[in-house]
């Protein structure tokens, strides 16, 4: 799927067509046809978040066919990859292409030719070029190949400590900081920290094509972001450009750089011990100031007066807040319209049932979203575990109208009838240990007015009160059944004594007593 809300958040951006290639892993033709047809269509950033890319193909390419001719040449990267293994010869290559050919009817070419052919496209793989690249274009980060060290003072074991490295492509000023790990955090952190060492943005970050960078690689057209790193480089309204598997050559300050600061930073402090990160990321800072002061051998000035004076202004500045570092997980939505994460339990909408979610987590909110969509938003719960946190508008209808009903809104009904009612709804509210198992019956009751009118209802809970203190929902029900033909003031004991529960159920006189 073309990335078509990135390539016009790009645009937006003033990125020319040249980097967007680079960024979204498309041809110049896709972001040229994308571009003119969003003109047309009146089609511009920033997008509703429900707009989705493809949404924006039905709209601007509907219906598209592709009907395209390959002609057939030979596989020259195959021929590279199969030439390294033990005992094929360019002779063997060419005997199986004539044989391919011929099956497709196709002229193979010649023996000679065919070396000739992969002699040429080896000389132009290895073909160099230098990029002349603009003030407060570019930065490129990586990590440097040597860690330093750290003592633990309990332990006397000797840590790694992994150097990140970013470097302005134009000045070559450089920014150096010490973590425990090369994990997620530690790279997120690491940028966030070295947008504010420089003071601003550039526009292209090439990073290395690492896994909390590149999430999967099919060359240089197929590379997927990292959803977390993407989710940086938008905060700060940057684009990545990771660089290819193995080839230095894409970020080729980042890895100069890197041998001057093994030299001139790394290798100075070898001689030094440190017991924390922050007691060796202090004697690093004190060398990166020296080394982005000291002067260049072939050109005049230091990195630290060509960035200050020519790429410094030209950086887009810091947005309002750093970037939050974010972690991301799929979730199944239960059929309680709730998912668990970090053992808390968030509630989603129930049209989402057993639905696979996506859930953004940072340190104060949980997000849940479905097909790039956010459908709901929490604050993250900490503590005990198993919190609940419920949305009311996420429950069924028939689920919400049994939340409106409390113990406290069953007295204030009571009181409105009368003073027997009430005392016959708290009583029926406590004769449970959990309050909440006994709002059937006050729900019951709560009928028992509309079927038998109001007058009735209190009149019967006034003689189930001059038997016994805690009358229940039956025995009520069963005085209004029996006086059903006469008031229920002339409902006689026996017929009270019907309804007790633990006695007699037809009376004496049934059994031929008086």
């Amino acid at each position: 799927m073309t990335k078509y809300r990135e390539i016009l958040r790009l645009h937006s951006l003033g990125f020319t067509q040249r980097n967007i290639v680079q960024s979204c892993g498309v041809s110049q033709k896709t972001v040229v046809k994308v571009l003119r047809r969003a003109k047309e269509l009146e089609i511009a950033w920033p997008l509703d978040e429900s707009t989705t890319d493809k949404t924006l193909e039905e709209i601007m390419f509907p219906k598209t066919t592709k009907n395209t001719l390959h002609k057939r040449q030979p596989d020259f990267d195959y021929i590279r990859k199969e030439l390294l293994k033990n005992g094929v010869s360019k002779k063997l290559l060419w005997t199986e292409y004539m044989e391919d050919c011929r099956l497709n009817s196709e002229d193979p070419l010649m023996y000679s030719q065919f070396c000739h052919h992969i002699q040429e496209h080896e000389q132009k793989r290895r073909a160099s070029m230098h990029i002349s690249r603009k003030p407060g274009e570019q930065v490129e980060v990586d990590w440097a190949g040597d860690p330093a060290r750290i003592i633990d003072p309990d332990t006397g074991e000797i840590i790694n400590a992994y150097i990140f490295v970013g470097v302005m492509s134009y000045s070559q000023y450089a920014y150096v900081e010490a973590f425990i790990n090369e994990k997620q955090r530690s790279w997120i952190v690491a940028h966030v920290r070295m947008y504010e060492y420089f003071g601003g943005v550039a526009k292209i970050l090439v990073s290395d094509n690492c896994k909390t960078a590149v999430v999967r690689t099919g060359g240089w057209y197929n590379q997927q972001l990292n959803t977390i790193y993407y989710e940086m480089a938008e905060h700060y309204g940057t684009a990545i450009i990771p660089a290819r598997v193995r080839k230095p050559k894409d970020k080729p300050n980042a890895e100069g750089a890197v041998g001057g600061i093994s030299t001139w930073i790394t290798a100075a402090l070898r001689n030094e011990q440190f017991f924390s990160l922050a007691e060796l990321n202090a004697a690093i800072r004190v060398k990166l100031e020296d080394f982005n002061a000291r002067l260049f051998q072939k050109k005049e000035g230091s990195r630290l007066e060509l960035f200050r004076d020519e790429e410094l202004p030209l950086l887009a500045p810091l947005p309002a807040t750093p970037y939050e570092l974010a972690e991301w997980k799929q979730a199944t939505v239960q059929f309680n319209y709730h998912i668990s994460s970090d053992g808390m339990i968030y509630s989603v909408p129930y049209e989402y049932i057993k639905r696979k979610v996506d859930v953004r987590i940072t340190d104060k909110t949980i997000e849940i979203f479905y097909n790039h969509n956010r459908i709901a938003s929490h604050r993250r719960l900490y503590g005990r575990k198993g919190q609940y946190s419920t949305i009311l508008e996420h429950m069924p209808e028939d689920h919400q109208k049994y939340l409106e009903w409390n113990g406290d809104r069953f007295r204030k009904w009571g009181e409105r009838i009368g003073i027997n009612t009430c005392k016959v709804v708290h009583a029926i509210l406590t004769s449970s240990r959990v309050e909440q198992q006994t709002y059937k019956s006050c729900m019951g009751l709560l009928k028992l007015a509309d079927k038998h009118s109001i007058s009735h209802l209190e009149a019967a809970c006034e003689r189930a009160l001059s038997y016994t203190a805690s009358p229940s929902y039956k025995s009520i029900k069963n005085i209004l059944t029996a006086g059903k033909d006469k008031s229920v003031t002339e409902i006689s004991k026996d017929d009270i004594t019907r309804t007790n529960n633990h006695g007699i159920t037809r009376g004496a006189s049934y059994y031929g007593g008086k």
